[in-house]
């Protein structure tokens, strides 16, 4: 079902669907042929008991309800992108009689493109990096005949010798235009200095956009710039860019202009030519599949030129996992590199990098990406090609990271996954209570009216629905799951269950014994004599008898 109104998680909310045991796509004569059986196990006035009849009223009520909605094309378009809230809402468009589903769509797109404009005027998208350089080439290249003069001269030394913060905020000025503020502080070797960049953009239309810069800084002076983009095509795109740096060397007039094409699905092409003080010309072939990244790249310019091939290796698991290499080749040298990359918390990527390289010698590169944030550190290990300095830093980040991930990353998620479902169970509480209390009325009256004319050929012996935990005892495992035999069995007809796609939680006699976890229904029923057993995942549809369900009789 679409999302309702609001983002707000809206805990265990009446799936009408669920409710009348039907697919999303049922047609009219299926809702009213639900409705129908499930009228005639809820209306009041088959029950005499007081408490008995004021139950079945209520169920009786929400099925009315439920199919009220369903049988009007125009409530249920309503429905299915907004669910219940949408159909309280006052003063929207939407709720027009003459809508159309289609158009009814139409009008919730372009609500919700107000509201994230609306969204966006609230935000400022801060972005920031911090990048520390440690040399620590003592602990390879050490100089022996000093150490003897220098106090602590037995120990190696390794310093901070560069650092640069940047950072980044955006003020949305209105729906097409945004400045940006950033700037930037860098020292190296005792000697430093900064900057500061003031943007404006403009999204023209769909097909481009335009920019402004205006920037100062102590070291190359103030700096005017312009950028534009276009899209050329729905295949290609060009980007433009020139700029006017004010140095104490004289005026320093920069352009660059970069043309892309989609070659297909996965693969895009790029040739970009820059003049200027770093004058170059580059062609790229950039393919990105789900499983793979790969890059081709040569450059032919003033001072470098140089041919670089990478490839990454995405794995399908859940904490994103990939390997990468590169090797880059030209006039400065050669440098190979590899790392991995690992999600190791929601907002949190780590990843490492080794450089090897003639003449660069060897670095360690570490880069953990924090939500919007940057924190990088290389490590610069030594001059030389080393082979001990090579498999340190190979060997030693992915030891510390194996160790880390096992005492501190596991632990920390887990109490972090755990401390969120109890703040859901314990905000969810009172839904829970009154979906539980619904549940237990509807089996109550489902005991009561159930009679052998529901059963026939088919019997739901046993039926258990939550999560099953195969690894303790029994006591433990009956502690999140609830016995549903009955209700199935009064939704047996003409000797079937058919069971939908839809969360079992919203089934008659039903309700969510387990908040935030995966639940299954297990089930053990007999059919013409012959016992049959099978446990189905909480969303799969499930329709028996099978002949797959069986229970083979020991011989």
């Amino acid at each position: 079902m679409a999302a309702s109104l609001d983002d707000d998680f809206e805990f265990n909310s009446q799936d009408y669907y669920s409710l009348l045991n039907v697919r999303k796509e049922a047609t009219s004569e299926e809702l009213k042929a639900s409705y129908r059986r499930l009228c005639m196990l809820y209306h009041p006035d088959k029950h005499r008991d007081p408490e008995l009849k004021r139950q079945a009223e209520q169920l009786f009520n929400q099925v009315h309800q439920a199919y009220e909605v369903l049988s009007d094309d125009h409530s249920r378009a309503i429905y299915d992108i907004f669910g219940k809230k949408g159909l309280e809402v006052e003063g929207w468009e939407v709720v027009e009689r003459k809508r159309t589903p289609a158009e009814i769509r139409e009008e919730y797109e372009r609500l919700q493109r107000e509201r994230e404009e609306r969204r966006l005027q609230q935000r400022t998208n801060p972005k920031g990096t911090i990048s520390v350089g440690v040399d620590a080439t003592d602990l390879f290249d050490r100089y022996d005949e000093d150490f003897e003069e220098m106090p602590g001269g037995g120990f190696p030394h390794i310093e901070i010798n560069k650092m640069h913060i940047s950072q980044s905020i955006e003020a949305p000025l209105t729906n097409s235009d945004t400045a940006v503020l950033s700037g930037s502080l860098s020292t190296h070797n005792g000697n430093g200095g900064g900057n500061i960049n003031v943007t404006v953009r403009r999204v023209t239309s769909a097909k481009g956009w335009g920019e402004v810069e205006f920037g100062a800084g102590d070291i190359l002076g103030p700096l005017i710039g312009l950028k534009l983009f276009r899209n050329l095509t729905p295949r290609c795109f060009m980007t433009a860019q020139c700029g006017l740096q004010f140095s104490p060397r004289g005026l320093r007039p920069s352009c660059s202009l970069m043309t892309a094409r989609h070659l297909d699905q996965n693969t895009m092409g790029y040739l970009q030519w820059r003049w200027g003080p770093n004058s170059a010309m580059t062609t790229s072939l950039v393919r990105d599949t789900k499983s793979s990244h790969f890059t081709l790249a040569l450059q032919l310019g003033v001072p470098h030129s140089y041919l670089m091939m990478s490839y990454q290796y995405k794995f399908q698991d859940e904490d994103q996992t990939k390997v990468k290499g590169s090797v880059k080749t030209g006039w400065f040298g050669t440098v190979v590199e590899y790392g991995a990359e690992r999600k190791i918390s929601r907002h949190s990527i780590l990843s490492a990098t080794v450089s090897i390289g003639v003449p660069q010698g060897v670095t360690l590169k570490i880069k953990l990406a924090r939500a919007s944030q940057t924190y990088l550190f290389p490590i610069h290990l030594t001059d030389q090609l080393l082979p001990s300095a090579v498999f340190y830093a190979t060997a030693g980040p992915l030891l510390v990271y194996m160790a880390i991930h096992r005492l501190v990353i596991i632990p920390y998620t887990q109490a972090q996954k755990e401390q969120e479902l109890e703040l859901q169970r314990k905000s969810s509480a009172t839904d829970i209570a009154k979906k539980k209390q619904e549940a237990e009325s509807a089996v109550s009256i489902h005991t009561h009216m159930q009679t052998h004319r529901y059963s026939l050929c088919l019997i739901i012996l046993n039926a258990w629905y939550g999560k099953f935990v195969s690894d303790t005892s029994q006591k433990q495992e009956k502690a999140k799951v609830i016995d549903v035999t009955v209700p199935l069995q009064c939704l047996v007809k003409d000797s079937k269950l058919i069971l939908t796609e839809a969360s079992k939680t919203g089934l008659p006699g039903f309700y969510d014994p387990c908040v935030g976890e995966e639940k299954s229904l297990k089930l053990l029923y007999q059919f013409r004599g012959v016992m049959h057993q099978v446990i189905s995942a909480d969303t799969e549809p499930l329709r028996i008898p099978k002949q797959s369900h069986r229970i083979e009789s020991e011989s």
